[in-house]
């Protein structure tokens, strides 16, 4: 990377094991990676391969069984108890994520009003006058083509699934987060919605500098969208570098085995569908 770029996010020998003995299974299997400030990368595999897994210890919402992980320079140690809630309520401040089932991403007890007014609290604005609170509100549901007026007072099970998903964008316009991890944003919703998705996360990331990590299965996507891909088979990664290093010139199999899985057309890759 350029010298100018620093590591926002890395992990040394990162490793999550679930169960004991013939029981027990390797999810994550000993990763070491530096995702850089403003980049793109995209983590692919199966399912399976341990990705979302993968995620979920860099998001802090599972223990890591071994490594270590790093934010901005800083071993993260999000520790447990009250006190640590206050530590994992900061670190999410910057690192946030938009996963593949948008039912299960909401409180459906919790009208959109509220949903995004939390955001709004955790950049520091709970104090701010009403009209500005709609104001900002107003503003963040339209960058995703939302209007707010039809959907305050409302709760998210009354949306549709790719308007769910546009507003799970809408709260990250609010936070601002400098990491964003998209687990599968795409998979779960209608094809028509996937691309307006797709340019909704890549215009919100040229406008705030933020990281982007995709999680994926889908190696086409990768390559369209990505500075830096890994690919992760049995929970460790197998290759790694730039989109063209790893996508035109593979080094391992199961890395071609993934692109031979993408739909050709005269023998050159259909990207445009992508």
């Amino acid at each position: 990377m350029p010298d100018e770029k620093k590591p926002c996010l890395s992990a040394t020998g990162l490793t999550k094991v679930f169960g004991f003995g013939r029981q027990k299974t390797v999810a994550v299997d000993h990763v070491d990676f530096d995702f850089y400030e403003g980049e793109i990368i995209s983590i692919v595999g199966e399912s399976g391969s341990g990705k979302t897994t993968l995620a979920k210890m860099l998001l802090g919402l599972i223990s890591t069984s071994e490594g270590e992980i790093y934010f901005q320079g800083k071993k993260r140690d999000l520790g447990k108890g009250i006190w640590d809630q206050w530590k994992k309520r900061e670190y999410w401040k910057n690192i946030q994520a938009i996963f593949q089932d948008p039912y299960s991403s909401y409180n459906m007890f919790n009208k959109i009003d509220a949903v995004l007014l939390d955001c709004i609290r955790m950049r520091g604005g709970g104090k701010l006058p009403q009209a500005k609170k709609i104001a900002m509100m107003t503003e963040a549901c339209s960058f995703v083509n939302l209007k707010y007026e039809e959907l305050t007072n409302k709760y998210p099970f009354e949306l549709s699934g790719g308007q769910m998903q546009r507003l799970m964008i809408a709260r990250i316009f609010l936070l601002k987060p400098k990491i964003l991890l998209a687990d599968e944003p795409t998979s779960m919703i209608d094809a028509s919605s996937r691309a307006t998705i797709l340019d909704m996360l890549l215009k919100l990331r040229k406008e705030t500098g933020m990281t982007l990590i995709f999680i994926t299965h889908d190696i086409g996507l990768a390559y369209y969208v990505s500075d830096s891909v890994y690919i992760m088979e049995h929970g460790k990664f197998v290759e790694h570098g730039t989109a063209d290093e790893v996508i035109l010139h593979p080094k391992e199999a199961y890395t071609q085995r993934l692109i031979n899985d993408v739909p050709k057309i005269h023998e050159e890759w259909d990207l445009s569908t992508v």
